[in-house]
């Protein structure tokens, strides 16, 4: 069986939740998703916890709910999943990006001032990989011109920045998280907003809803009765169902355990690869504590990862690349963006791999994963000695 870059991990206690859930009165809308965001709030620290259909629908009705709209910009990074720049399309706004620190693939907060415009919004800071971007200094930025933040932190569930868990908004507005099945806990398909503002709590609610309110003392006309509700803004569906959640309430319950696999992988992997010729990794400093949601590796060029890529994939190990740099895909391309504006995002694509990283990644398959790579390595330097002989 083939070693994949990321897999979910499901237990017997996970199945039996879900079909407790699927047993009970409530699919959707009922209680499982309320006791889900409460036990998300009371791990990551903040006030507030919204779940919604997917990550990309957290972004999206985040930017909804800052007042994110038409002619407006959205700073954030292009080494990222589309989605993280897609947010603002959604919007009518504009995604600007800026450039990266090579050394760990992050957001460079000394390039964002340089980005900012009077039609600028919001900043979105993503915690590539699971490593923290420098919050303070992006918060002082975003202070500074009165802008929003939102972090993206699909990546980082169970990540520390300084004294602060992602999540708690200490240096946003929002957060937000992803439980696809290759993330730290999944839901299947899923997602979480979190956040210390009320006011912006009660918008997420409504916008996830179809922009509908039922309560009573919220009603902006005369209640017709028991029956009555209003849609009082243009919200969606982005609703998350019952069973979804009792998934994620059993799975938040081994985050802690899933975490410490996963920077045992790391760790393995970094003892074994930090004396390598041409190969470099990403290393957390004093004040960032990885999640390690992936294991990137940067070779010297893009002809290297190609052949590596290949030399794995053919000893049935599936790794994967991220990310391709969002302006360069063809939809962002006819919009006028054009290849060059971020240079050291693009040279940072041409050099990585993501490697196998997840908690029942086995021993023996990374032992594989190790020895296939030195392996690959061995051999391309004995063919670049060749050639220059």
């Amino acid at each position: 069986m083939a070693i994949s870059y990321g897999r979910q991990t499901i237990s017997y206690e996970d199945k039996k939740a879900v079909i407790r859930s699927l047993k009970s009165e409530f699919l959707t809308q009922g209680p499982k998703v309320n006791e889900f965001e409460q036990e998300f709030a009371s791990y990551v620290g903040s006030k507030y916890a919204v779940a919604v259909c997917n990550g990309t629908a957290a972004l999206h009705i985040a930017c909804l709910a800052a007042g994110l709209k038409e002619k407006d910009e959205l700073i954030t990074t292009p080494m990222t999943f589309a989605a993280s720049a897609n947010c603002a399309l959604h919007c009518r706004a504009r995604p600007v990006f800026a450039d990266i620190n090579p050394a760990n693939g992050l957001i460079d907060e000394t390039k964002i001032e340089k980005k900012i415009t009077k039609q600028t919004k919001i900043i979105i800071p993503v915690h590539y990989s699971g490593l923290p971007c420098v919050m303070d200094k992006i918060k002082k930025i975003a202070d500074k011109y009165g802008l929003i933040i939102i972090e993206d932190a699909c990546h980082a569930l169970g990540t520390k920045y300084k004294d602060s868990q992602i999540g708690d908004c200490r240096y946003s507005d929002m957060t937000i998280f992803s439980f696809h099945p290759v993330k730290h806990i999944t839901t299947g398909e899923g997602g979480m907003i979190t956040t210390n503002s009320k006011e912006l709590y009660e918008k997420l609610k409504i916008l996830r809803n179809h922009g509908i309110v039922k309560e009573p003392k919220k009603l902006m006309n005369n209640n017709e009765g028991p029956w009555y509700y209003e849609m009082q803004e243009l919200g969606l569906n982005y609703r998350i169902t019952d069973f979804q959640c009792a998934l994620g309430i059993s799975q938040l319950k081994r985050l802690h355990s899933f975490l410490k696999r996963r920077r045992e992988i790391a760790k393995k992997y970094d003892y074994e690869f930090k004396k390598c010729k041409d190969i470099g990794i990403i290393k957390e400093n004093e004040f960032q504590k990885s999640a390690y949601h992936l294991y990137i590796l940067r070779v010297k060029d893009s002809e290297t990862r190609e052949a590596l890529f290949q030399y794995l994939k053919e000893n049935e190990i599936i790794c994967q690349v991220h990310y391709i740099p969002v302006y360069w895909h063809p939809y962002y391309q006819k919009m006028g963006y054009e290849k060059g504006i971020c240079p050291l995002a693009e040279e940072h694509y041409n050099k990585i791999i993501s490697l196998p990283i997840f908690p029942t990644l086995k021993e023996h398959e990374q032992k594989k994963v190790i020895k296939l790579v030195k392996s690959f390595l061995m051999k391309n330097q004995k063919r670049s000695w060749s050639k220059k002989r």
